[in-house]
């Protein structure tokens, strides 16, 4: 499933970073105060939420397919914002450790309209490069058919990358419970994968507001319907606190390539549009709230309702970061969104 591409590197640096992450603080000058304060910023900035936004205006050249090499690097500029790194590969071996089983759960509901794939070879080729065999990636979502439909390749066994539906391995028999949810866990979450890393896609929601990082855990659940009144919620918020989920999560990377901003979370057309980036962050609350601000800003320049407005505010981001839940921070002065 995926391929094998060397000497994609990236020429963000460690004082490029600081300086980005450093929103809205003026560097005073040299001075010996001024420079104290600079310090106690650059302190402060490091202590957000990191939510990384990677750009390439270039993704897809001049056609309409995303361009694989330039997906790896913009990918490469992501990880190493996030943890401050210059080399790829060293990124990746801070994330992952040989012998872990890595589930990356993709979110295949839009179909190709929304297709992860190239995000999901280049990350596929980054993890084996860090150490991770290739049958200990495991790639997948609820159900094998919406995986071939969104243009994966469905593989169980051998020396390749792993790619399949819990149809395929069924649910745990033993509910779990926590707040208002109590559900059946896909297998390949307890039984297969040490860690996840994952991997949503930037869209509305007709009923939550939008369906991001927090959402896309709906998909590891035998009962998702149960949980769609109110606006979802609290019933996001309760299932990522579960410690099946919470434990192995290392990261979200959100492929905004494609987004949308009305009439998800099925693939519509008319009501998304070529983004071009990426969304990472080790914090889904502040990802999410992010990716709601980005979201409404796409719905005010087609001259709709923020989704304040038109009654669909995803509320659950809240609920996730009270003090019940603590999953991450929904504050944006608590947020550092670093552009890269």
């Amino acid at each position: 499933m995926c391929r094998w591409m060397m000497g994609a590197t990236c020429s963000s640096s460690r004082r490029d970073f600081l300086k980005k992450c450093l929103t809205g603080a003026a560097v005073l000058g040299a001075g010996g105060g001024a420079g104290l304060l600079a310090a106690a910023e650059q302190r402060e900035a490091f202590a957000k939420s990191r939510v990384v936004i990677a750009r390439d205006a270039m993704l897809r050249g001049a056609g309409t397919t995303v361009d694989s090499r330039r997906i790896l690097s913009l990918l490469d500029r992501a990880l190493q914002a996030i943890f401050d790194r210059d080399n790829p590969i060293e990124t990746w071996k801070k994330l992952v450790r040989p012998g872990e089983t890595v589930g990356l759960k993709v979110n295949a509901l839009g179909g190709p309209g929304f297709c992860s794939n190239p995000l999901v070879e280049a990350i596929c080729e980054r993890l084996q490069q860090a150490g991770i065999k290739a049958n200990d990636i495991v790639v997948w979502d609820r159900d094998s058919d919406e995986l071939e439909r969104a243009g994966f390749h469905v593989s169980m066994g051998g020396n390749r990358v792993q790619c399949y539906g819990t149809d395929r391995v069924d649910y745990e028999q033993e509910l779990v419970t926590r707040g208002s949810v109590g559900s059946r866990l896909s297998k390949i979450l307890t039984q297969r994968c040490n860690l996840l890393i994952n991997v949503p896609v930037l869209k509305d929601h007709d009923g939550a507001g939008v369906t991001i990082a927090l959402k896309n855990m709906y998909g590891v659940i035998h009962n998702p319907n149960k949980y769609h009144p109110n606006g979802c919620n609290p019933y996001i918020a309760d299932l990522n606190m579960l410690p099946e989920i919470r434990s192995k999560m290392r990261l979200t990377i959100c492929d905004a390539t494609t987004a949308a901003y009305e009439g998800g979370p099925g693939y519509k057309p008319q009501y998304s549009w070529k983004n071009n980036a990426l969304i990472v962050s080790q914090d889904p609350v502040a990802l999410d709230y992010t990716g709601w601000q980005i979201i409404d800003r796409k719905r005010a320049e087609n001259g709709l309702k923020t989704l304040e407005g038109d009654g669909r505010a995803p509320h659950y981001i809240a609920t996730a970061a009270d003090r019940q839940h603590r999953l991450g921070t929904n504050d944006p002065g608590k947020i550092a969104v670093v552009e890269v």
